[in-house]
């Protein structure tokens, strides 16, 4: 008979825009991987995206703490960041209670519920019409 060993990991689902991100968090050295790809290459065309998706673990101290999975589908590269950024919140909750305080604080705990308004039928777009003429 083999024991299957568990891994200790923490999930996390963060939202924004049309993107979701499953993130995992496992005890490890920081490493980051999104969609099987480190996040430089990942994120290779928007560098300032880093520092948003790691500002959860900077608030809580735990950047080095953890290796940090995701597997994100949907939206843009910007409305993706903001999503990873909401899961690894949500599971550094679940790794740590107390860190509720200061995630939510910051923040990073609200879903961002601003989403892209439907096309509406007798208009170009949302809110654009088409031309109008009187004669």
């Amino acid at each position: 008979m083999t024991t299957a060993k568990t891994i200790e990991q923490y999930h996390g689902t963060g939202r924004r825009k049309t993107s979701i991100a499953r993130v995992y968090l496992r005890p490890g050295k920081g490493k980051f991987t999104i969609n099987d790809l480190p996040m430089n290459k990942y994120f290779d065309d928007h560098p300032g995206v880093e520092h948003l998706i790691k500002a959860p673990l900077k608030e809580t101290h735990t950047t080095t703490k953890y290796d940090v999975l995701v597997r994100v589908k949907g939206g843009g590269p910007l409305g993706q960041a903001g999503a990873i950024r909401h899961g690894i919140a949500r599971a550094l909750l679940q790794a740590n209670p107390a860190f509720r305080i200061p995630l939510k604080k910051s923040g990073y705990l609200t879903r961002d519920s601003r989403m892209k308004e439907r096309k509406k039928y007798g208009q170009k777009k949302a809110r654009k019409r088409f031309q109008f003429s009187k004669r």
